[in-house]
């Protein structure tokens, strides 16, 4: 006979919030969960079990008096939110616990190999004017509009630009989904990234599931939080003010490093047309509505034509990328690198190899469960 339990309503409730269930995902996951919420029958052991599964949810959390407080373990910086995500998702707290976790692993491999402390970290100041630490982050990332030209695209520049900030001891994971699984997509409405800062194993992560056009600038603003020495969850928008004094200098630095103000005054024509924003664009290897928050930096826009204009590039931009992209979500071994770093990654097939790491651990590192899919990876990206 199966045993059957007691679990609190408020539980069930909270189960199901965190993981952002609608109604209609609630009847077709748990088509009990209404008569287990007002008393009409209790669970089974394995149906409850199931059920936190399904919602991501440990198993002994439903075992509670009352649901327990979560929260978001670095300083969140995001100041305009959506009133549904005023409580973390568990797709948010998993993917900031798992970075944690690969940085914790990465910071003592750093440490193990007598790599140095990165001297940029924790190099600035608010008080410091954004012009000056932006061209520092250029010249740290050859990153100067002259550079630009070995990129053909600005998609391409945006893979360069990982490239070049990993080589300065940055480790820099992109994914849109809760580690590789692929029915947990991140909410880029929820958060744009975040900063792990550490003198030595300092990361950043980018929500891959927001726009390439939102990524670059994201990846940008995330530098400049570890260039403050600072961990944060971050909202990096570009067409929302903001009255967090940290984001707001961020974002000043990003734009900066990425469209150089006396520059774009020069080459600026006057007037934002599309040629003119694709002109821009190609210049600078970033997207046209950066190139657009940057003609708004420069006043030669007012905030509701901005706003206006932003709206409609930004549906011109995503009808473009809606008609060119296909179905295919890619080679997993050329994306998942990307989710990992390529920098962590080489470090932890290293390690493993060289019989530092266990197999069974590194599984857990490179979110594998296959050892032919870590050998595949080794082949695809080699060892540090």
């Amino acid at each position: 006979m199966s045993v059957r339990v007691q679990v609190e309503p408020a539980l069930l409730r909270w189960a199901v919030e965190r993981a952002g269930w609608s109604d209609e995902v609630i009847t077709k996951r748990a088509p009990r969960f209404d008569a287990w919420v007002d008393g009409r029958i209790r669970p089974t052991l394995k149906q409850l079990q199931d059920f936190a599964d399904a919602t991501h949810t440990p198993i002994g959390s439903l075992f509670l008096p009352s649901p327990p407080e979560e929260s978001i373990p670095i300083p969140d910086m995001r100041t305009i939110r959506n009133q549904s995500v005023s409580r973390p998702s568990v797709d948010l707290l998993d993917t900031i616990y798992s970075c944690q976790s690969r940085q914790d692993w990465y910071r003592d491999y750093a440490r193990t190999h007598g790599y140095p402390d990165l001297g940029f970290v924790g190099s600035a100041r608010l008080s410091d004017e954004p012009m000056p630490i932006a061209a520092r982050i250029r010249r740290l990332l050859r990153f100067e509009i002259e550079d630009r030209s070995a990129f053909a695209t600005w998609k391409e520049a945006l893979r360069g630009l990982i490239d070049r900030i990993e080589s300065v001891g940055v480790l820099v994971m992109v994914n849109g989904i809760v580690g590789a699984d692929t029915h947990r997509k991140l909410n880029p409405k929820e958060f744009r990234g975040f900063a792990l800062t550490d003198p030595i194993a300092p990361l950043i992560f980018v929500n891959g599931a927001d726009t390439k056009a939102a990524q670059i600038f994201t990846m940008v603003h995330e530098l400049a939080h570890i260039f403050l020495g600072e961990s944060a969850l971050s909202d990096a928008a570009l067409a929302k003010p903001t009255d967090n004094d940290a984001e707001l200098w961020c974002n000043r630095v990003a734009a900066e490093a990425l469209v150089p103000m006396a520059d774009l005054r020069r080459e600026f024509r006057g007037d934002p047309t599309v040629p003119e924003l694709n002109r821009l664009a190609r210049r600078y290897r970033v997207s046209t509505l950066v190139v657009l928050k940057r003609i708004f930096d420069g006043r030669f826009l007012t905030w509701d034509d901005y706003q206006q204009r932003y709206a409609e590039e930004l549906r011109r931009v995503m009808a473009l990328l809606k008609a060119g992209e296909g179905s295919s979500g890619g080679d997993f071994y050329n994306t998942h690198p990307l989710r990992l770093s390529r920098q962590f990654a080489r470090a932890v097939i290293a390690d493993t190899l060289e019989g530092g790491t266990q197999f069974r651990d590194a599984y857990k590192l490179l979110g594998t469960k296959k050892h032919q899919t870590f050998q595949n990876l080794v082949e695809k990206i080699g060892a540090a």
